[in-house]
């Protein structure tokens, strides 16, 4: 199914002179038809053998490099029932070092992909991403203070915990900024989103700026450019926990967000209550971006051009596109971060430089392609 192009209402159809959502001119859009399910399936299965390839090939190179047989020797070992688990070189750096990695640059590169192709319907903005509505911002403010104090109790919690309560604070300041008799612009939510994007980013830069602590400023400056290396076995769960159970309620979601695509009178015409969808969604949206960006710092472009490329060939049903978005942010990211740890190797390049360096040309090569077919 090809992307539909967006439609361009007047000020007044668009926001219904006095600030709430207008009547568009003509018949609502059609929702998406259904996906097909044996092209899903086997696009699926291709998206998830090229993840199985990056991160094999994440694991095998680097500083020294591991033939992928024994990159699946070690696997093995640990994985299968009875495995022989021999101490090496091979195992610690595979095991100990490249998998964990790569796991969590497919975990985070999922989180991004999903939050981006979540938010671009909420607003019907096909410019939304995790920056884009205070997220990013507000959780990168709230790991950032926890760095800076140095206070974490329950510790990689106690980090996930403060980017997810800055997280939800930019959206919702985002979302009371937005809203206006009761209704939900998504017009104003994306100025809105803006405002306090630069608001909670100064407030964190501030903090940086007045640190005492020379040590605590560099870690925290190649944090917030985008970093994987602090990856391990143990805080692999809390990102794979909170992916999991969004993508299952953002499945569940499914028809709500074709609906919310195609409009708000589409939505209400099938008993949806828009605003009440859209806060739910972002609340989802809110815990994705905490844990990515609490773990691996801003990276930027994934969740706004994978959700583009992937919609470009599966269609805009979400039933089909939020699965195919997240295995491909998966793959994006483990390809990525290979890349940053071998370009300029032996000094590892942040991710987030690289993937902005990647993404920008390739947005503007998605955006001349639309314009070409409008």
């Amino acid at each position: 199914m090809t992307l539909a192009r967006p439609a361009h209402p007047t000020p007044r159809e668009r926001d219904g002179g006095d600030g709430a959502p207008g009547r568009a001119a003509g018949p609502p859009p059609a929702l998406p038809r259904a996906p097909r399910r044996g092209a899903t399936a086997v696009t699926a299965a291709a998206l998830a053998a090229a993840l199985v390839a990056a991160v094999t090939a994440a694991a095998m190179v680097g500083s020294a490099d591991i033939a992928a047989r024994d990159v699946w020797r070690v696997i093995g070992a640990h994985v299968l029932p009875g495995g022989d688990i021999e101490a090496g070189t091979h195992d610690a750096i595979v095991w100990g070092i490249r998998l964990p990695r790569a796991l969590l640059a497919a975990t985070v590169g999922a989180s991004l992909a999903v939050v981006g192709t979540v938010l671009q319907a909420v607003v019907r903005n096909p410019l939304a991403d995790p920056g884009l509505l205070g997220g990013a911002s507000g959780a990168a403010l709230g790991a950032v203070t926890v760095l800076l104090v140095g206070w974490s109790p329950f510790g990689t919690w106690s980090l996930v915990g403060a980017a997810f309560l800055g997280s939800l604070a930019g959206y919702s300041l985002a979302l009371a900024l937005a809203s206006h008799a009761g209704t939900l612009s998504p017009v104003r939510l994306v100025l809105a989103g803006v405002a306090v994007s630069y608001l909670l980013g100064s407030l964190a830069n501030l903090l940086v700026a007045t640190a005492d602590n020379a040590n605590q400023v560099r870690s925290v400056v190649f944090w917030q450019l985008g970093s994987l290396a602090g990856a391990q076995w143990r805080t692999l769960g809390i990102p794979a926990a909170v992916l999991a159970g969004s993508l299952a309620v953002v499945l569940f979601h499914a028809r709500t967000l074709n609906a919310l695509l195609a409009g708000d009178e589409t939505a209400a015409s099938l008993g949806l209550r828009p605003d009440a969808a859209r806060r739910r969604l972002v609340v989802v949206a809110a815990l994705l971006t905490a844990t990515a960006v609490a773990l691996a710092g801003t990276i930027a472009f994934v969740g706004l051009v994978v959700p583009h490329a992937v919609r470009l060939v599966a269609g805009s049903d979400h039933a089909r596109l939020v699965p195919l978005a997240a295995l491909t942010g998966a793959a994006f990211l483990v390809v990525a971060d290979i890349a940053a740890r071998t370009v300029m190797e032996p000094q590892e390049l942040p991710i987030g430089v690289l993937t902005a360096l990647v993404g920008a040309p390739l947005f503007c090569l998605l955006c001349r392609r639309r314009l070409r077919d409008t």
